[in-house]
């Protein structure tokens, strides 16, 4: 049987592998957040390897990214699945010193992390960063969040985070479609960075990227105590968010049902929804857009 253009005995050509020693070179420093980054040829859930780690102890900063999750999960109990090296699929080790009810913020932090990044790789990035090599305004793929964290492009979802609290500790999840195609979408409803058109797969110059993001971020958010106006995180998370503004019907646990008009994101990172019963704060859910 012959090979596909593009694909040897080796694997795909067009969907190269994560170096684990480049990118811990990249990330990796003296007083970093970064103190170790793995990665892994295939597992079944990076949030669950890190998980084992979180129990027995494990300090933060180590970041583990795998080619092919084949057991990888999302909000809700959502599976999340991609074949191999056609995204990043990738958990973080953190132990934020917050106040408990600071908490609920790192999911929407990971969000803003994640969504600056594309929009910053895939356009006006700094030259060493740039996903898209000489990209320019015209490339740049305009993800935004849906409460609390879903990166979507024109509606569609491009990346999903999913984070866990595990012994004192949080693991946060990462999975970004980066090379699939229309075909291969697991829901019609999902997208990637080709199809937005940032078409090549330089897999670890975007990871690099949002590891430095949430670096950063985290750091300020750590510093303030977990307030997100202080570190300004709330601010930048109402610029990127679409369900402000906008009519929602959000799913409740339970099976109920919150229809209204999205006001904000309160200072404990719940959506604010003024509905028929008056203004309520929504801390867990499933947000549609209604329009």
């Amino acid at each position: 049987m012959g090979l596909d253009s593009g694909v040897t005995r080796y694997g795909n050509l067009d969907r190269p592998p994560l170096h684990e020693a480049a990118l811990a070179r990249a990330l990796v420093r003296p007083g970093g957040l970064w103190q170790s980054v793995r990665v892994v040829e295939e597992t079944g859930s990076t949030n669950a390897d890190l998980g084992a780690l979180a129990r027995a102890g494990e300090d933060e900063g180590v970041l583990l990214a795998t080619e092919l999750q084949t057991a990888g999960r999302g909000r809700l109990g959502r599976t999340w699945t991609a074949p191999a090296r056609s995204g990043l699929a990738f958990s973080m080790l953190l132990r934020p010193d917050v106040p408990i009810e600071r908490l609920a913020w790192a999911p929407l932090l990971t969000g803003v992390a994640v969504a600056s990044a594309v929009r910053r790789v895939t356009g006006f990035g700094a030259a060493g960063d740039r996903f898209f090599p000489g990209a320019d305004g015209d490339t740049e793929v305009a993800a935004v969040l849906k409460w609390p964290n879903d990166v979507l492009v024109e509606g569609r979802k491009l990346a999903g985070i999913l984070v866990e609290k595990i012994d004192g500790a949080i693991v946060v999840g990462v999975g970004l479609n980066v090379s699939l195609s229309e075909d291969e979408l697991p829901v019609p409803a999902a997208t990637s960075l080709a199809i937005e058109g940032a078409p090549l797969s330089d897999r670890a110059s975007l990871l690099r990227a949002i590891a430095r993001d949430i670096e950063g971020r985290y750091r300020e958010w750590v510093a303030a105590s977990g307030d997100p106006d202080i570190c300004g995180l709330r601010a930048d998370y109402r610029d990127l968010c679409a369900t402000l503004g906008r009519e929602i019907r959000v799913e409740l646990p339970g099976g109920a049902e919150l229809h209204g008009h999205a006001k904000d994101v309160d200072l404990e990172g719940r959506l604010v929804v003024a509905g028929p019963e008056g203004v309520l704060p929504v801390s867990a859910g499933d947000v549609v857009h209604v329009r």
